[in-house]
């Protein structure tokens, strides 16, 4: 299961409506591919729901996982920061158990990694 804050799932919702996009068939994708330092990069993006994915609701949004990223983003949450170093998206992933000094890539325990993405 993959669940967001509340800050996350406001702005998920605010660039959903300005997008345009119905939040009934629209949502955020929560993805991993191969990359940066630490091994692995989260992958997130507002699309559409495709074949194959593994699709969880909170709070009124709709989170796509393809099923070769579930491993890796099970049990995270999701939410919106707003720092000096910038604003976006963090996050909060159970499964890592290092992370690169940018924050950017991550890396999981051996015995639970699967093929990248």
């Amino acid at each position: 299961m993959i669940t967001l804050t509340d800050k996350g799932a406001e702005k998920v919702h605010e660039f959903l409506a300005s997008q345009g996009d119905a939040v009934e068939t629209a949502g955020l994708r929560v993805g991993v591919r191969g990359g940066g330092c630490s091994g692995f990069q989260y992958a997130l993006a507002f699309d559409q729901e495709r074949d194959g994915d593994v699709v969880f609701e909170d709070r009124g949004i709709r989170l796509l996982v393809d099923k070769p990223s579930l491993p890796y983003v099970s049990g995270s949450v999701i939410d919106y920061v707003d720092e000096m170093q910038g604003a976006g998206f963090k996050v909060d992933n159970p499964n890592v158990v290092a992370a690169c000094g940018c924050g950017s890539s991550f890396r999981v325990a051996e015995e639970e990694e699967v093929s990248a993405v």
